[in-house]
């Protein structure tokens, strides 16, 4: 009797994948815009086929959703205050807001969810509340004053991005950080 050999899958493992899908995203993102970010032309950008994509993502919104968990990663709860905290959550944000393509990402995603109930629960369940609990719980606020902060800060940094097509400057973030702060001391 021969020992059976354990099939192996054929393709990219799936963590290899992803990010390849991810960096294809949000490379399109960041050269042909969001609205031009198709789901075929992020599947020529990371060399798999759209049904690849497909079966990982029913939208173009689940994965840019999943692409922004990936760029964006934990929010750092670091410091030894509150103030200390909510200083370096919002200084991450932006840093996250502007590398190439996350902004444009963040901000085409969050502008159709506004018209796709789906996708806005998406957004809420899957990309705002991980954020929210851990700042909920780690500041000691209520959620109706986290989900104000996330409001105050994302909009912000989302509204000089389409504004100008820039990320914010130091400055203004630090502007921004101490505005938030007499909110959030």
């Amino acid at each position: 009797m021969q020992a059976s050999t354990p099939s192996v899958s054929a393709g990219r493992p799936r963590s290899d994948l992803h990010a390849t899908v991810f960096a294809a995203t949000l490379r399109t993102v960041h050269e042909l815009g969001y609205a031009g970010a198709t789901m075929d032309r992020i599947a020529v950008a990371a060399q798999v086929a759209k049904t690849t994509l497909y079966r990982r993502w029913p939208s173009k919104g689940a994965l840019i959703v999943d692409c922004l968990l990936d760029a964006f990663g934990p929010v750092p709860v670091e410091g030894t205050s509150r103030a200390e905290i909510v200083a370096t959550a919002i200084r991450w944000s932006a840093a996250k807001i502007a590398q190439p393509g996350v902004g444009a990402a963040f901000a085409g995603v969050f502008s159709d969810g506004v018209s796709d109930p789906a996708l806005r629960e998406i957004l809420s369940t899957r990309l705002q509340d991980p954020y929210r609990l851990v700042l909920q719980e780690t500041l000691d606020e209520p959620e109706r004053r986290v989900l104000f902060l996330i409001d105050v800060v994302t909009g912000t940094l989302l509204h000089r991005m389409g504004m100008t097509g820039r990320p914010m400057d130091d400055e203004d973030v630090d502007a921004l950080v101490e505005m938030v702060l007499r909110v959030f001391p």
